[in-house]
């Protein structure tokens, strides 16, 4: 960046907001540790007129933009490459929320309002942001839509394409596109705001949006024990009729998985001892315990061996800690080769069988760590290194092959790569090789017209066709 385009930035977004050398070091390394870059300047505008601003300004000197979040991606979306000539935006001071209309029942926020923040505003006047996810406290409600977050209500309430009714967008020419329309029907032509959802960066930054709120109702929550994984999809098809489809979590857990939590937070107790597992959560009403009455009748059905029914506030977060601290376990044991694949509903367990089959033939002493939001399809199956061999070496020598045999397996059982997790940079191979040709064809030439200069993200999503910048 020459000296005249960093003059240039700091008077448009203040000199103390141009952060460069050590300054920029939280900034340059994703959550997992796998990507370290080496931005050029680390750029945070306070306002839309400064993102368009600073974007016109990149443009003008072609300089690569790497929009960021909270940091908690797992590909590498918001990392920028190890060149030095790309400027990361931070849209942390982009924080506040806007509007709150309970009445309608939605919200208007900033970017970089965390998502922790934005359930707290909807909180606070009587409503419900259902998205939800152990990260909740340091992601962004840019970064969530960005990757399309999914989280663990989307079995009742959707992805984050599904919770978005508008968007505000700095375009990759520094226009803004102003879409932040609360309206539930606009037949107008197309739904533009859907392009940027899941787009991870790649064709404009997101600077507001509008989210569809939900009555708060009171949660309830068990833990049961199945006696298969293929016991869980008859359970969940029962208590979604039982309830009048009230549920809106199902959370399967496999017994090898809650081991590793056992094992480093020995504070934490299983409530039942079983070899599968599973977390359900459902709307209910402060004068009718609708689940426990679905779960007696699917125990009468003989879908289930055992239940544990929280009796409070306390009790249901206690259960919901030991579901969230299966990725952290994973970590402090020096992590895992994670997989965040989706199948259709009906192959789920015969995707954890024949994933479990197929993986333990040719690395018998690994652990196993399966898990995931089953309600939708969403399967962890995270590989960790035998006892006797060191964690970093596993992965260096095995996971790409360990994930060569997963992902192909759901790929042959129609399944996805990529549930929730996006793909950043870790997975634009994968894109390539499990991507439909014409699919592929279309989003470059959807980046090559909003984009034509490869400025907006560079290198992240598609692979690129010609030399990178």
């Amino acid at each position: 960046m020459s000296a005249s385009a960093l003059h240039e930035l700091e008077g448009l977004i203040g000199a103390g907001q141009v952060l460069r050398g050590d300054a920029c070091a939280r900034y340059e390394t994703d959550e997992r540790g796998l990507f370290h870059g080496r931005a050029l300047a680390v750029l945070r505008p306070g306002s839309v007129a400064e993102v368009a601003a600073l974007v016109r300004c990149c443009v003008s000197h072609g300089i690569g933009i790497v929009p960021h979040g909270g940091n908690t991606g797992y590909c590498g979306g918001a990392t920028a490459d190890a060149s030095g000539t790309q400027a990361v935006v931070s849209l942390e001071r982009l924080n506040r929320v806007l509007t709150v209309d309970a009445d309608a029942h939605t919200m208007s926020v900033q970017a970089g309002v965390t998502l922790a923040a934005a359930q707290q505003a909807a909180s606070e006047h009587g409503r419900l942001l259902p998205l939800a996810m152990g990260s909740q406290g340091s992601c962004q409600i840019g970064g969530n839509l960005s990757t399309n977050a999914g989280g663990l209500a989307v079995l009742k309430y959707g992805t984050m394409r599904d919770l978005t009714l508008g968007l505000e967008v700095v375009l990759p020419d520094g226009r803004v596109l102003d879409r932040l329309s609360s309206l539930r029907k606009d037949n107008t032509g197309y739904d533009l705001k859907q392009l940027f959802i899941g787009a991870e960066g790649s064709l404009g930054i997101i600077t507001a949006a509008v989210l569809k709120l939900f009555p708060a109702a009171p949660r309830n929550c068990a833990w049961v024990s199945i006696t298969a994984a293929d016991a869980a999809l008859p359970l969940l098809a029962a208590l979604r009729e039982l309830s009048g489809d009230a549920v809106t979590s199902f959370e399967y857990m496999s017994d090898a998985a809650l081991a590793l939590v056992v094992e480093t937070t020995p504070e934490q107790r299983l409530p039942l001892s079983a070899a599968h597992h599973v977390l359900v959560e459902m709307l209910g009403k402060d004068d009718e315990d609708v689940l426990e009455r679905a779960l007696s009748t699917a125990a009468e059905r003989g879908l289930l061996q055992d239940v544990v029914v929280a009796q409070s506030e306390n009790q249901r977060r206690q259960l919901w800690r030991l579901r969230e601290s299966i990725p952290p376990a994973e970590k402090r044991l020096g992590g895992s080769v994670k997989h965040d694949v989706s199948v259709p509903l009906a192959e789920v367990a015969a995707y954890i069988e024949r994933a479990r089959m197929a993986v333990l033939a040719r690395w018998p002493r690994v652990r196993l760590s399966v898990y995931g939001h089953v309600g939708d399809g969403n399967v962890h199956f995270n590989v960790l290194a035998p006892l006797d061999e060191g964690a970093e070496d596993f992965k260096r020598r095995h996971g790409d092959a360990v994930s060569d045999v997963l992902h192909s397996l759901a790929h042959a059982m129609r399944g996805s790569f990529s549930a929730e997790h996006g793909v950043g940079v870790l997975k634009r191979g994968l894109l390539e090789r499990y991507g439909d040709p014409v699919a592929l064809a279309v989003m470059r030439q959807l980046k090559a017209t909003l984009d034509p200069l490869n400025l907006m993200n560079p290198g992240k999503l598609l692979l690129p066709e010609g030399p990178a910048r």
